[in-house]
């Protein structure tokens, strides 16, 4: 074996997912995604960052095959996880592999209890009812709150249980992998880190890789190793989650501050016109 394709080996092994230059159509004429390629380390936490709009759902919706649901598909590239195509499998059949997403907006079966929708997240599994239950208890070790709300319908339960629920329903078909989308929108600053800090929890304590779409820079910098900012549908910016934080342009933009302080509203739109990556 050449020394190329032990580093190619190599690579493959350290990568869980890798996304290669996708092309995104909807209705069979509107571009979305153009050329988006990203990676995520096994064990890694890796932020998907834009703007409402930027592409960041259509991107973890082309990865976990749910784009057909709304009349998309990807046309160029491909998505390999753990070294395998995966793009043209049924969703139902990348979960079994280990990669599922948790949906902007939570999506709790509100008519059932919490605990029910956690069941519901075992339904690609085929190692027994005792096998689920373990891990029915592992998740509330996990989320201590859902335990005592395990008999409410999950429809009459706060944003932020919700939240947990439908984290601890990806936790319960043993993922490899979780895409989670938006995990902060509508929750109130003490519970996003709650929530962000129980990521970190399963990231380091069970292996899980994370890859977060986040409008919230300034948190998911802060858990995450790696990030990729989106604009219009393109990568504009990658790097270390270290270096983005201190980027001039993330920060004058996307945290709103920059070398003179916080900037007004139509400093923001002036600069968005001028920024150097889409210059």
């Amino acid at each position: 074996m050449t020394g190329q394709a032990k580093a190619e080996m190599r690579n493959e092994a350290e990568t869980i997912l890798a996304v290669n230059n996708i092309e995104v159509i909807y209705d069979h004429v509107i571009l979305v995604l153009k050329g988006v390629s990203l990676s995520v380390p096994r064990g890694g936490i890796t932020a998907l960052l834009g703007a409402n709009g930027a592409g960041k759902t259509t991107t973890l919706k082309a990865i976990s095959n749910l784009l057909q649901a709304e009349r998309g598909e990807v046309t160029k590239g491909n998505i390999m996880f753990e070294g395998a195509q995966v793009q043209n499998l049924s969703p139902n059949e990348l979960v079994r592999r280990g990669c599922i997403q948790v949906m902007e907006g939570r999506h709790c079966f509100g008519h059932l209890s919490v605990e029910d929708n956690l069941l519901t997240g075992a339904f690609t599994r085929r190692d027994g009812n005792a096998a689920i239950r373990d891990d029915l208890e592992l998740v509330y070790q996990y989320f201590p709150r859902l335990k005592v709300r395990r008999s409410s319908q999950a429809g009459y339960t706060s944003g932020g249980e919700q939240q947990m629920t439908a984290i601890g329903r990806a936790l319960m078909s043993r993922p490899k992998m979780i895409l989670l989308d938006e995990p902060s929108m509508g929750l109130a600053p003490q519970l996003v880190e709650e929530i962000f800090e129980i990521v970190k929890k399963l990231n380091e304590e069970q292996g899980v890789s994370f890859l977060l779409a986040e409008q919230n820079t300034n948190i998911a910098l802060r858990y995450a190793k790696y990030g990729y900012i989106l604009e219009s549908g393109r990568i504009v910016l990658d790097g270390e989650a270290t270096a983005l934080r201190e980027n001039e342009d993330v920060k004058e933009f996307y945290l709103g501050v920059g070398g003179e302080g916080r900037r007004s509203f139509k400093d923001v739109k002036h600069y968005k016109r001028r920024k150097r990556w889409l210059s």
